[in-house]
């Protein structure tokens, strides 16, 4: 298929462009490029596509002509970001994606592969739920996914199929790192300071998903009969991955030697916490083959960390902090008031 890959350039993007090369697609790349400033060497080269440098919100239809497929990625990506300016991340999350997918539509792309999140399930409690359970979302990300996705099932019907992609919370190395996600960030903080800092209580229950496998879910639906996916919701991931915040934090004591667990002393529980059903993705795709456990993926985090000489500087800057660094941005004018880049910037590779 010819896709395009909106956030081609970011955490998720840069890791799945090469996978959905090597599955045998033509990858067009959309992205306003805000990271360029925080690439991670030891996480690999940026593999190059064609690509338009465009923010998202401004995208025409001419630009989305002859396309079986867009996957869209872009997004402001956690819940610290989100929540700088929630206008901003609904103009861009939510209407930004809406219209999207409207364009699309209109443009006779049959194929939309929405990026949504299980942080659209917010405060679940114990339970178990799946893509049937309650929506209650408690930060502007998660309201965000949820407004999108009701806003473009409508659209599905005669030759439009979006489906939505519910990933766990992301975690594993990738050529534009974040450490604002909980095992990259309690690898990070293990790796450069001997201690796995808890900002909560340790209570919450948390699924998560390596980078890979969610780039696997993307082209499992891909590669399935449109009927099979049409106007579905699937949470990504591995229903054995649920975990307490405890127990990752416990992961990470296992991988990383001479390091200890602490808990904030002001630390509670976090309103967060929700446990997942991966049941559904695993009947209707069985394609979809996740590789990755906690485990591996702190190894992975930590052999990467290791070998780049990872420092407490680099963990606590703003190169790999995604609000820390938006918040530079502003702060410099390199990024307008809507996350917009200011007119005349030039470019970090300038």
């Amino acid at each position: 298929m010819r896709v395009l890959v909106t956030g081609h350039l970011g955490y998720i993007g840069t890791v799945m462009v090469p996978m959905l090369l090597q599955a045998g697609h033509s990858v067009i790349g959309v992205d306003s490029d805000i990271y360029e400033r925080c690439s991670y060497k030891p996480g690999g080269a940026i593999v190059s596509v064609p690509s338009l440098r465009k923010d998202v919100r401004d995208l025409e239809l001419y630009d989305l002509q002859g396309f079986d497929a867009c996957i869209h990625l872009a997004a402001l990506s956690n819940d610290p970001l989100s929540d700088l300016n929630p206008d901003i991340t609904y103009a861009i999350n939510h209407r930004g994606s809406a219209r999207l997918a409207t364009l699309c539509k209109e443009v006779g792309v049959r194929r939309f592969l929405f990026a949504s999140s299980c942080s659209n399930y917010g405060a679940a409690g114990d339970d178990v739920i799946d893509e049937t359970g309650t929506l209650n979302p408690v930060t502007a990300y998660g309201q965000s996914k949820v407004w999108s996705e009701r806003d473009i099932s409508p659209l599905a019907g005669g030759d439009f199929s979006p489906t939505f992609l519910r990933p766990a919370t992301a975690y594993g190395v990738s050529p534009r790192l974040r450490l604002d996600v909980v095992l990259n960030n309690l690898v990070a903080h293990a790796v450069t300071t001997g201690r796995i800092y808890l900002q909560s209580d340790g209570s919450p229950w948390r699924p998560i998903v390596h980078i890979q496998d969610i780039a696997r879910a993307f082209i499992a639906v891909l590669a399935a009969r449109p009927e099979d996916v049409a106007n579905q919701a699937f949470n990504v991931g591995r229903s054995d991955q649920n975990y307490r915040i405890i127990d990752i934090a416990e992961a990470v004591a296992r991988v990383v030697p001479n390091c200890r667990i602490e808990v904030a002393p002001e630390a509670g529980p976090d309103k967060r916490s929700y446990r997942v059903s991966f049941d559904k993705i695993a009947r209707v795709l069985p394609a979809f083959q996740p590789l990755w456990d906690v485990d591996r993926g702190a190894r992975q985090l930590y052999e990467s960390y290791r070998s780049g000489r990872m420092t407490r500087t680099d963990f606590e800057g703003s190169r790999y902090q995604r609000t820390s660094h938006v918040k530079q941005l502003l702060a410099l004018g390199i990024l307008e008031p809507d996350l917009r880049h200011a007119p005349h910037q030039r470019t970090a590779a300038e």
